[in-house]
């Protein structure tokens, strides 16, 4: 267990303690909220890890180093910044698939990008949330604006990478 873990734990246990100073009825009906969100995001969750272990002993690695690799160059910040606006589902979904990418050989600036293009593109969102709340006009405005991000925050993380980690 990593020290995140002990801070998140650490945490929890402060506010169930101090939500049951408040109120023991307090301090139980913020454990059945956390046993409702965790069931309603568990579907997701196995999702995201069976996806990504899958995809771990489904694409060989060298498939993943030739489109999406280190050496990858432009055809692969543009392959994730597609794959990253057209996939689906929350983080619960998409951190397991980068890991997994992570651990077959993807490259950090597709990684990046991948990442970044699910947060700034999302097409679900988009489609969704963003432009019948905000209007097309609006969301099409942030869209064009940010296009062009994810490739150049996947370059920059890339070759920060390689010159912070790369020894």
């Amino acid at each position: 267990m990593n020290k995140t873990y002990y801070v998140l734990w650490g945490l929890a246990i402060l506010f169930t303690f101090l939500a049951w100073m408040k109120s023991p009825a307090a301090a139980w009906e913020g454990a059945n909220s956390a046993g409702r969100l965790f069931l309603s995001v568990l579907p997701g969750m196995l999702a995201g890890f069976l996806l990504g272990g899958m995809i771990q002993v489904l694409i060989p690695r060298d498939l993943v180093a030739i489109w999406i690799g280190e050496d990858s160059g432009f055809r692969g910040l543009l392959i994730a910044t597609l794959a990253g606006a057209v996939t689906p589902g929350g983080p619960f979904v998409q951190f397991p698939l980068v890991a997994s990418l992570w651990k077959s050989g993807a490259g950090v600036a597709p990684i990046i990008t991948y990442v970044s293009s699910w947060l700034l593109l999302g097409m679900q969102r988009i489609l969704v949330y963003e432009a019948p709340i905000l209007g097309w006009r609006l969301a099409s405005m942030r869209i064009l604006i940010s296009l062009a991000a994810p490739m150049a925050v996947g370059t920059i993380a890339g070759l920060l990478y390689q010159r912070l980690f790369r020894f």
